[in-house]
């Protein structure tokens, strides 16, 4: 009875598996809502270095900023529905120039730390990949890693 149970679990993980690769997802967009979108998108631009593209109805109170092309962070001024920033929830954006950032955050006067929060230093992970952790103008966390996709 037990070897027929993981059987028909290995069976019902792999066809969820096959399944959710049959429809080939790729991200689209992350939605944040922000106290001053002016702001917040002065961050995404001048210290991310994100370009801005328009919002498709020119509404007030929406900035959106492209990732690599394809991907988008849409910035949303809204009243705020408070829930506990912490740092297990974060964007995590991919360089392979983490140095050039770091000095770009130091010149512009945005502090970052490791995974810990030791200021000014740099988490390594197990695989290989160095990263960083910074908060935006509304202490959003966001990491940044040297990831190869």
């Amino acid at each position: 009875m037990k070897k027929q149970f993981i059987l028909f679990a290995l069976a019902l993980t792999t066809s969820w598996t096959a399944i959710a690769q049959a429809f080939n997802f790729q991200f689209d967009h992350y939605s944040i809502i922000v106290a001053d979108v002016d702001k917040s998108a002065d961050f995404y631009r001048d210290i991310l270095g994100l370009k801005e593209t328009p919002h498709p109805d020119k509404s007030p109170g929406f900035r959106w900023f492209i990732i690599n092309e394809n991907s988008q962070i849409h910035l949303i001024q809204k009243e705020v529905a408070y829930f506990e920033l912490n740092k297990t929830l974060h964007l995590c954006l991919a360089t392979q120039d983490l140095e050039g950032v770091m000095a770009h955050l130091k010149k512009n006067g945005i502090p970052f730390s490791d995974w810990p929060g030791n200021e000014n230093s740099i988490s390594h992970r197990s695989d290989g990949v160095d990263q960083i952790y910074i908060q935006d103008p509304d202490n959003y966390w966001i990491e940044i890693n040297t990831a190869k996709h």
